[in-house]
């Protein structure tokens, strides 16, 4: 995880995930969208890939990347301890239980109109 972070501390990486988001592009599309050089486009795609953010594959004679969603997801898994539900959020997550809870008892208990038609 902590390649991760260290790979989508910098802006310019954080932009080609945003960029990639969208679908595969070659090294030649991400680069001509900024304007630093080619070169420290492609050292930020190696950064990329090997913190496992993005995939690449040689189609040809151009290499297209990709977003790789699983450390991302491994990222926002442990991110997600710290935050905690504020407001509606919360009053959602009670009706929810309560829900949960009332659907469990039916089924235990049966609910009325069950019970009147095993007894007619």
């Amino acid at each position: 995880m902590d390649d991760v972070v260290r790979a989508i501390a910098d802006p310019v990486r954080r932009e080609i995930l945003v960029m990639l988001r969208g679908g595969r592009l070659t090294a030649g599309q991400i680069a001509g969208r900024f304007e630093i050089s080619r070169p420290a486009v492609s050292r930020h795609l190696r950064v990329l890939r090997e913190s496992g953010l993005v995939r690449d594959e040689l189609v040809g004679r151009e290499r297209l990347y990709e977003i790789d969603p699983a450390e991302l997801t491994h990222l926002a898994a442990w991110l997600a301890q710290f935050v905690q539900p504020r407001g509606w959020e919360h009053r959602f997550d009670a009706l929810e239980t309560e829900v949960h809870r009332t659907r469990r008892e039916r089924r235990a208990t049966g609910t009325p109109d069950e019970k009147k038609e095993n007894t007619a």
